[in-house]
């Protein structure tokens, strides 16, 4: 497995268009704005995959997320990162994520296009060890009890609200 500081990501402008490429290392250290997607998978039940990211992780490392995802490499197209990264971080293949929204996340000096899915996924997930520490299913009111008291990514707080916003709409 490669160093994930050493990917190359594309560097965006304030209308997520490409402006340069960096190593991820250098795009966190010096706050570029890059692209990034967010899956929020649901069971046939509703339920919601919820997990603690790994204590390795660049950003926001053993804070909890209800989205899997991730950057998307440069050259790659926001829905193949969406698919490759709902695979590989559950460990599955064949997921097929719907775009919902896309919002440009910005806190202290991290800057990020956020584009935003769901997807359904009916079977045995196998998280890969090095990006989920651990991981449940849970219920729309479980998952909004952890986020009372757990600490969870902002950006994924951020696009959570948001998905919530549509729905009630």
């Amino acid at each position: 497995m490669t160093n994930p500081a050493e990917e190359l990501l594309d560097i965006v402008d304030e209308h997520d268009r490409v402006i340069g490429t960096a190593l991820r290392g250098e795009v966190y250290r010096r706050g570029l704005t890059h692209r990034c997607v967010f899956i929020l998978v649901r069971d046939p039940a509703g339920r919601i995959f919820v997990h603690r990211r790994t204590d390795t992780k660049l950003f926001a490392p053993g804070a909890y997320d209800m989205f899997v995802g991730g950057v998307v490499g440069s050259g790659e197209t926001y829905a193949e990162a969406a698919v490759r990264e709902a695979e590989e971080e559950l460990g599955v293949s064949g997921i097929t994520p719907r775009p919902l929204f896309k919002f440009l996340f910005e806190q202290d000096r991290l800057s990020w296009w956020c584009d935003t899915y769901e997807a359904e996924w009916d079977g045995p997930v196998s998280p890969q060890e090095s990006e989920v520490a651990w991981h449940a299913w849970l219920t729309p009111t479980e998952l909004a009890d952890r986020l009372a008291h757990d600490s969870f990514v902002p950006d994924g707080v951020e696009a959570y609200r948001r998905y919530l916003d549509l729905r009630s709409a």
